[in-house]
C-alpha cells in the first residue's frame, strides 16, 4: 500500500513549516551530490565518533535528519511528509510542530544508536522524525480518509488501518534485525519505531487539551 495523499476537509492553516522541512530536504539532498562522500561522512550520524567526542559531533543529530542516502530515499520520505505533515502541523500549531519534528528526529537517532553502537554506517535520513509524525497522525486522525495506490487501482482507507500495517512492519522488520537474519545497516528501523512511539507520546505532551481523538 502506497499512500499518495489523504483528505484535508478540516485544515485550516497553511503548512509553511511541513513545507519549509521539505525544502530543506531537498536542498541538503543537492548540496549531498555536490560534496560527495566528503560531505556525507562529515554530517552523518556515525554512533562510534559522536560517543567518542558528543560535543563536536552534535551537530549531526540535526543534519542527519536532513540527508539521504539516494532520490527514492528522499522522494519516499517526502511523499509521506507532505500527506500527513499538513494535517499534524494545522491541528499543533507551527513553532510546536517543528519542536516535534525535532524531538521526534532526535528520539529516532538515538533509538538506532542504542541497538547498534559501534556502527561505522553513517545514519541519514529524515524517516525517523516523519515516524513521529505518522504517530501524531493515528492519534488525532485514525479516520481520516488516505488514499492508497493498490495494484492499477487507487482506493480510500482509513488512517489507523494504513498506519497501522506500516508500524506492525517496522516492528517485524526490527525484531528480525535484532535476532533473525538480516543484517544490521541498511534500514534503521529501530529509528522508524523509536520516532513513531516519540510521536504518540509528544502528541499528547505537546497538545493534551487541544488534542481530539476523530474515533
Amino acid at each position: 500500500m502506497l499512500p499518495i495523499g489523504d483528505e484535508n476537509t478540516s485544515q485550516r492553516t497553511f503548512p509553511i513549516i511541513t513545507c519549509l522541512i521539505l525544502a530543506s530536504n531537498l536542498i541538503v539532498f543537492l548540496m549531498e551530490l555536490e560534496g560527495g562522500n566528503i560531505f556525507l561522512m562529515k554530517w552523518s550520524f556515525i554512533p562510534p565518533r559522536f560517543l567518542a567526542n558528543p560535543l563536536r559531533d552534535f551537530p549531526t543529530i540535526f543534519t542527519a535528519m536532513f540527508m539521504h542516502s539516494g532520490w527514492l530515499h528522499l522522494l519516499g520520505n517526502l511523499l509521506y511528509l507532505w500527506i500527513f505533515g499538513d494535517n499534524v502541523e494545522d491541528r499543533l500549531g507551527h513553532a510546536k510542530f517543528l519542536l516535534f519534528y525535532l524531538l521526534c528526529g532526535v528520539i529516532a537517532t538515538f533509538s538506532q544508536m542504542f541497538v547498534d553502537p559501534i556502527t561505522y554506517i553513517p545514519n541519514l535520513g529524515a524517516s525517523g522524525a516523519i515516524a513521529g509524525v505518522l504517530g501524531a497522525y493515528i492519534i488525532m486522525f485514525p479516520r481520516s480518509r488516505v488514499y492508497v495506490l493498490m495494484g492499477r487501482g487507487v482506493i480510500p482507507a482509513p488512517a489507523i488501518l494504513v498506519i497501522g500495517f506500516w508500524i506492525i512492519l517496522q516492528l517485524i522488520s526490527g525484531l528480525d534485525t535484532l535476532f533473525g537474519s538480516m543484517q544490521i545497516g541498511g534500514v534503521a528501523y529501530m529509528a522508524h519505531i523509536g520516532g513513531f512511539v516519540a510521536g504518540l507520546i509528544f502528541t499528547l505532551i505537546l497538545n493534551p487539551k487541544q488534542t481530539k481523538f476523530d474515533y
